[in-house]
């Protein structure tokens, strides 16, 4: 019993860690002049990545690397087919030209580099979570300097509080927000071994579905946010953005300090399959008519087709 109560805590640590972050983040951001895209695709996605950081890490230190390598993949998907179709039920989101030129591309791409890495040798070694990493510096490099040179500046239509937030404020929301996606990390690590033995499923069943929910709450909380306050570009440009993140970020640093291997074949042979397709499938789904919109119908689509990953992870 004690480890669902570690969940519960570790959940309620993120989703805390996760906000005070994204706040820090954003109002930095907004004394630089970052444009709203930027805004979206580059600092709010690192800040809501980074409970997976925080729980693949841990996991890969601690010996667990189905659930360091599930966590990432599974958040991946959840971000796409469950927080962007619920994001999008709620209210239309407008696919910009920016969106489906650069950045979709960038996470297809991404995701490539990744699978073909896991393929050869069975693991993620130093070097290649460094060109995973390398892959996302050069990338984020290139969208801040394309945002500067059209002269795309954040407007005051944020939060007033985070406009006017002075450099102490911002410093007390990183050290809590760092502390406390710390500590929830290190409980949800430790209660989702624990449940998984106890329901006698695998480390990576847990990782793919308990935890990557869980990592992903950030994400959806930011996303709907942005869609209820009209914010589409940081809606979705969070969303792609924070997958590029998990795999350049999340899985780079990870493998950098420790490599990923040992994991279960159904990784490979079935989770990053999905997580491939159903990012694959947001370029064709914003051309249908209506074009460059993720409406009601296409949004139901993602969500059911998540209901479905999640019962075949379970029961498949």
């Amino acid at each position: 019993m004690l480890s669902i109560f570690y969940i519960i805590g570790g959940l309620i640590l993120l989703v805390a860690g996760g906000e005070f972050l994204v706040k820090s983040s954003v109002a930095l951001s907004l004394k630089l002049k970052l444009s709203r895209i930027v805004i979206g695709m580059t600092v709010v996605s690192f800040a809501t990545s980074l409970p997976e950081l925080l729980v693949s890490l841990m996991a890969g230190l601690k010996g667990h690397p189905d659930i360091a390598l599930s966590n990432v993949i599974g958040s991946n998907i959840a971000n796409i087919a469950l927080v962007l179709g619920l994001t999008a039920l709620l209210m239309p989101i407008t696919v910009k030209k920016f969106t489906y030129k650069f950045n979709w591309p960038a996470m297809i791409l991404l995701s490539i580099l990744l699978i073909w890495f896991l393929h050869t040798g069975h693991t993620l070694s130093r070097i290649e979570g460094f060109g995973l990493f390398a892959f996302l510096i050069i990338f984020t490099s290139y969208i801040i300097r394309k945002s500067y040179l059209s002269g795309d500046v954040a407007n005051d239509s944020f939060d007033e509080e985070l406009n006017k937030a002075n450099p102490v404020k911002v410093l007390i929301w990183l050290v809590i927000g760092g502390i406390t996606l710390w500590g929830g990390s290190e409980l949800l690590v430790n209660g989702s071994v624990e449940i998984a033995r106890m329901l006698g499923v695998s480390e990576r069943v847990i990782g793919i579905s308990l935890i990557a929910l869980g990592t992903s709450v950030p994400e959806l909380a930011a996303s709907m946010i942005s869609a209820y306050r009209k914010e589409k570009d940081l809606s979705l440009g969070n969303l792609i953005g924070s997958n590029i993140f998990n795999i350049g970020s999340v899985l780079g640093i990870t493998a950098m300090i420790k490599p990923i291997s040992g994991f279960e074949d159904k990784v490979l042979n079935t989770d990053i399959v999905w997580m491939f397709l159903i990012s694959l499938l947001v370029l064709p789904l914003a051309l249908l008519p209506p074009r460059h919109v993720i409406n009601w119908w296409k949004a139901s689509i993602f969500v059911l087709l998540y209901l479905t990953f999640i019962y075949i992870s379970f029961f498949g």
